[in-house]
């Protein structure tokens, strides 16, 4: 089983930036693709962003692309997610993912196999 966890969320105001990181457990040698997903209250998770599992190839929802980057750190099992010019509609609680068996460049959900718990992103007027 693959564990999953987020951390770097919180309160920022609208233009600030914030970098939330994901830490992956996986047995040796092996290594995932990575996606991040968002939930705001009242709305069904949307897909935000993916990196294949050597960084190569990167994926972002059109309503992210120009001020957030997704990144890699595999020596550490990491995976980033830099959000800049932070907007109030960006406000939800983001999930990490990792994708096992799932095709490649999958944006939706079915194609990650292990979640984390999330961690809640605020951004204020």
């Amino acid at each position: 089983q693959v564990q999953v966890v987020e951390s770097g969320g919180g309160l920022v105001q609208a233009g600030e930036s914030l970098r939330l990181a994901c830490t992956a457990s996986a047995r040796t040698g092996t290594t995932y693709a990575m996606g991040w997903f968002r939930q705001a209250p009242g709305k069904e998770r949307e897909f935000v962003a993916r990196i294949s599992w050597n960084g190569a190839n990167t994926y972002y929802a059109d309503s992210v692309k120009g001020r957030f980057t997704i990144s890699r750190e595999n020596t550490k099992n990491t995976v980033y997610l830099q959000m800049n010019s932070l907007k109030p509609e960006d406000t939800a609680v983001y999930y990490c993912a990792a994708a096992q068996n799932g095709p490649a460049g999958s944006t939706l959900e079915a194609g990650f196999d292990y979640w984390g718990q999330g961690t809640q992103v605020t951004v204020s007027s």
